[in-house]
């Protein structure tokens, strides 16, 4: 390994760790500023202000600027350490760069950093003082879809890229269909790369209209546009000063005002089990809260058994407490002593997810290997793996056109069709739209193990 690839990797792994001194702004001579100050990020929240956590991605074409979007949201808002800057200006000048590359926050493979370009998802975090944000760096190489997808699916909202002087290309509609068919209903089209087409206020409003225009069918329910230029940091957390025609907020305070999903805990109770304890003589059904809240003394519904018994206790790290919500995770006392174990669900009595042995679903291919007609596969849903095998292809979708295509009987990797799928057994599921924890799935090849497919009940 190289000096200058030491110093990118110290810098990317000293990204976890804050409270140090920041660099100051007089490494303006390493790294072209902003024409404009960035904003007083030591102001205190908004009234009303959001002290949550934002999950989101940053998708869209190859060469797009993804990773130079992440390293300016975490350069401007000063979450990079005077040292970690000095090394990646070092690292960037070797390289043959006059200032600062900051694709390499995120883009830590050494293939990436060869390549100059994303194949893994990166995950980094920042906070404001009104946020605290995770970003999933997505690749946009068509081959890295399926990574595409495993950084979506946990995301509240979604930053896509588009190349000012391309327009909307075959993966950023790819990607936007997949942003909404995943359950992305924030969807932010960041028209990125503006000083190359000299920040032309009619480029920009051309992509933004062949973007609604393939979007309206889709009916999302919120599609924002913002030009930026991430290499000089305009637009995306300082305005600048090259496009004052653009009147909207900036990137991060559109980021900064998305409210997160609260529906989750609005909804029927739903817990997977992860891990029986015993624990004081007693058993505890360990796992993460999926959807709705659970109080002591709650009557429940175990499954497969469909036996009814009450929540004795509810414990966490921090001790026993009387509810526990969406998100949480805990240890759970039944009154009863019933068989319970990994994989088994526990829900609300009244309102239980349906048990079902067969289907129909939206599937997104993600393997190299095609799709065998009829082959057997298992099925991971929650924590319950059983038995599957593809009953029928019902059609593919024209990713261009947005229209079914019948008559395929195998898939091929990113092809996203509508199936049915039959079980060995049952999994106790909600529709997609109605859960995302409880309506999603994966197809694992029995025979590599490897993730065939990604899944959502319909």
């Amino acid at each position: 390994m190289s000096t200058d690839d030491a110093g990118v990797l110290a810098f990317k792994n000293g990204l976890r760790f804050f409270g140090r001194e920041i660099h100051p702004a007089k490494k303006a001579e390493i790294m072209e500023r902003p024409a404009e100050a960035a904003p007083d990020l030591a102001r205190p929240p908004h009234e009303g202000g959001n002290s949550t956590v934002l999950r989101f991605i940053t998708c869209g074409s190859v060469d797009d600027g993804k990773s130079t979007l992440i390293g300016r949201l975490l350069h401007d808002t000063r979450q990079i350490l005077e040292d970690q800057f000095a090394a990646l200006a070092q690292a960037s000048r070797r390289r043959g760069f006059a200032a600062a590359d900051l694709s390499l926050v995120t883009d830590g493979l050494e293939a990436e950093r060869e390549q100059g370009i994303t194949i893994d998802v990166a995950y980094r975090y920042f906070a404001t003082p009104r946020r605290k944000f995770i970003i999933a760096d997505t690749p946009g190489h068509e081959q890295y879809t399926r990574n595409m997808v495993t950084g979506a699916s946990t995301a509240g909202a979604a930053v896509l890229l588009a190349d000012a002087s391309k327009g909307l290309l075959a993966q950023g509609r790819r990607h936007l269909y997949l942003a909404h068919l995943l359950g992305i209903r924030e969807i932010v089209v960041a028209v990125n790369k503006m000083d190359l087409v000299d920040h032309d206020e009619r480029v920009f409003d051309a992509v933004r209209a062949s973007f609604a225009a393939f979007a309206a069918p889709l009916r999302i329910p919120s599609l924002r546009f913002v030009p930026v230029c991430a290499l000089a940091g305009e637009m995306v957390v300082a305005r600048g000063a090259r496009m004052p025609w653009y009147r909207g907020p900036t990137l991060l305070e559109i980021l900064e005002g998305i409210e997160p999903e609260r529906a989750a805990r609005a909804r029927p109770f739903r817990f997977s089990v992860q891990l029986v304890q015993r624990a004081s003589g007693a058993r505890r059904y360990l796992g993460r809260i999926a959807a709705g809240a659970v109080r002591k003394g709650d009557e429940v519904l175990v499954l497969p058994a469909s036996r009814r018994t009450r929540v004795a206790a509810i414990h966490t790290l921090e001790g026993e407490r009387a509810v526990a919500r969406a998100g949480d995770s805990v240890a759970l006392a039944l009154a009863d002593e019933l068989d319970v174990s990994r994989g088994d669900s526990i829900a609300h009595a009244a309102q239980p997810p349906r048990a079902t042995r067969e289907l129909d679903a939206t599937l997104v291919w993600l393997a190299e290997q095609p799709l065998a007609p009829r082959a057997r596969y298992l099925l991971k849903h929650t924590t319950r793996t059983v038995g599957a095998r593809v009953a029928g292809v019902a059609h593919v979708v024209d990713i261009h056109a947005l229209e079914p295509r019948a008559g395929r009987s195998s898939l091929a990797m990113n092809d996203i069709a509508r199936v049915a799928l039959e079980l060995a057994q049952p999994v106790f599921a909600d529709t997609y739209a109605e859960e995302r924890a409880t309506g999603a799935f994966i197809l694992i090849d029995a025979a590599s193990g490897h993730t065939a497919a990604a899944g959502m009940i319909r």
